[in-house]
């Protein structure tokens, strides 16, 4: 990459209920990054934290690359108008405009998802979808680089942001430096590796509630589609449909994850053999096992243990 000399402006907007961990780190981040560059006689990073005051300033300088960082308000709806026409005015220049989390709210909301590829945290991947339709919400994803719209998942994601910004202002032997320094290594992350599943129970139909807390009971039994008909007092035909209705799933996705996300507890608390575990959560076949193991939480077995096993 060929070396940078002007100063590159990044405005981290620490707006009111922002995760204040995201806004710091971040800044922490980049000063890191600029001490590893001015170390090679190359270009700077110009961060600053703006405020909703700082807004107000009318000669507040254009910046090249605005951050919006998670929150830890439970509140999806933002509206302050003076921010969303500070947004649309940047990226309307030319900024590059940036989410992490929840902080994809705010693209929303300035109308910048429309069409757009959007990533959050998991959790919020339904609300998000829901307000803003015309997004193309991805939750698997840690970080999706849209160009000139850049987000990122999950609360801690920030980390991924903030160097994939130190990438490509600074460029990757500064952005590998950075890491090192700070002892992280996100690479090949995606959101699978942490996403739980949380079959939906408040639906309100009660006989597909019933086979659902049979399931959990009995993850590990051969079933049929007909079996579980026949415990909801339904046919096969009707309780497919109201399977799908109740949950959003069928019922054999449905069991699929239950079984992983069981041999995802194993695989943390345990030391018991892979095929064990497979065993366990109703898979007579280890290959079988492995194959929905991965395509689920996108790592092996093996790796998944090595990096969330809480059994040293």
């Amino acid at each position: 990459m060929k070396e940078i000399s002007r100063k590159t402006s990044i405005a981290i907007f620490a707006y009111p209920d922002v995760q204040q961990a995201a806004v710091l780190g971040l800044a922490d981040l980049f000063e890191v990054a600029n001490r590893n560059s001015a170390a090679q006689a190359g270009g700077q990073l110009d961060v600053r934290i703006l405020s909703v005051d700082d807004l107000k300033k009318r000669d507040l300088p254009f910046c090249d690359t605005i951050i919006l960082p998670p929150s830890l308000s439970r509140n999806r709806r933002y509206d302050d108008q003076g921010i969303l026409d500070w947004i649309k005015a940047e990226h309307g220049q030319g900024a590059t405009v940036c989410s992490i989390c929840a902080g994809a709210f705010w693209l929303g909301a300035c109308g910048l998802l429309d069409g757009r590829p959007v990533t959050t945290h998991w959790l919020l991947e339904e609300d998000l979808q829901h307000q803003f339709p015309k997004a193309v919400v991805n939750s698997e994803r840690i970080l999706i680089d849209d160009y000139d719209i850049v987000s990122a998942g999950g609360l801690m994601a920030w980390v991924d942001l903030g160097l994939f910004v130190v990438t490509r202002y600074l460029g990757q032997q500064i952005t590998s430096a950075t890491a090192r320094h700070l002892l992280i290594d996100p690479s090949g992350r995606e959101q699978k590796n942490y996403r739980s599943f949380r079959p939906v129970l408040n639906h309100g139909d009660p006989y597909i509630l019933s086979v659902q807390h049979a399931l959990e009971k009995n993850y590990a039994d051969q079933v049929s589609v007909e079996g579980l008909a026949g415990q909801a007092r339904m046919s096969s035909r009707t309780f497919l449909r109201r399977f799908k209705a109740a949950t959003g799933i069928t019922p054999t996705i449905y069991l699929q994850n239950l079984r992983i996300e069981k041999a995802r507890g194993l695989l943390e608390r345990t030391r018991l053999p892979i095929s064990e575990v497979a065993w366990r959560v109703g898979y007579k076949d280890p290959s079988a096992f492995s194959r929905v193991f991965k395509e689920i939480t996108g790592l092996k077995a093996g790796r998944y243990r090595e990096r969330f096993s809480i059994n040293s």
